[in-house]
């Protein structure tokens, strides 16, 4: 279970996370909608210890991450996938050695066998060929780079998924695409999900609850149907935005 207890983080006078509450239960795929620049990918880093909350807790598995020494903290983010936005795959390896880095087990990392049958077991799941493994980032499409991206994140079997806008820039078939997947790994995996995202849509499809965070504040939470419903403000302006013109 992830849980944020009143956190609150501000850069400089800027306040990017205000009295934020939020509790993830096991096995649930939340997704936290808000306009760019509202402190999600923050709220992200915070859960695996790359930001210190300036106030507040966060807690993982029972663990204060904010109270957590390196040793400690290493082998929290071992059982934390983490898919960056854009993919972030190096450009000097290729897909395998990319999807190696996912390993967390020195063991496993280093025994080629098993490195070999994890990068292809890997890119099977995430439904790209095993020839993919042999290319270099340079050579895929934004919709490979963002799988293989999520196949270096469950490389190492994880207990929790952290999704950074995972359909930002591709094009509405392949946001599909990776909608579908991110809801059938949190099925097939049995991993605890939190997806961040301004994608209504994506949202929708593929969350157990949805919320809303805006002007540092997690203003509204509950299932797509909760969240459609909703007559607070904030979510009433964010669902009528135009999407296209397109139903929600």
């Amino acid at each position: 279970m992830i849980e944020l207890k009143h956190v609150a983080k501000r850069f400089g006078a800027q306040v990017v996370l205000d009295d934020v509450t939020l509790t993830v239960t096991e096995g649930e795929t939340m997704a936290l909608l808000g306009p760019s620049g509202t402190g999600k990918s923050v709220l992200l880093k915070h859960i695996i210890g790359l930001i210190r909350a300036d106030s507040g807790e966060v807690i993982v598995d029972g663990l204060n991450v904010r109270k957590l020494k390196r040793r400690e903290l290493a082998k929290l983010r071992a059982t934390i996938g983490y898919v960056f936005q854009n993919g972030a795959l190096f450009d000097s390896m290729n897909v395998h050695e990319n999807i190696r880095l996912g390993l967390t087990d020195p063991a496993q990392y280093n025994d080629q066998e098993f490195v070999e049958a994890r990068v292809l077991e890997c890119l099977k799941i995430v439904n790209l060929a095993p020839d993919v493994a042999k290319k270099m980032p340079a050579e895929l499409s934004g919709g490979m780079r963002k799988r293989v991206g999520i196949a270096r994140a469950i490389a190492g079997k994880p207990k929790y998924l952290l999704y950074d806008e995972p359909t930002s820039g591709l094009d509405p078939v392949n946001a599909d695409i990776i909608d579908t997947m991110v809801k059938r790994l949190d099925t097939d995996l049995g991993v605890t999900s939190i997806m961040v995202t301004h994608d209504v849509r994506g949202a929708f499809r593929t969350a157990d609850r949805i919320a809303l965070l805006t002007a540092g504040k997690i203003v509204a939470i509950g299932t797509p149907e909760e969240f459609r419903d909703s007559t607070v403000p904030e979510v009433r302006a964010f669902l009528e935005r135009d999407f296209d013109n397109e139903p929600i």
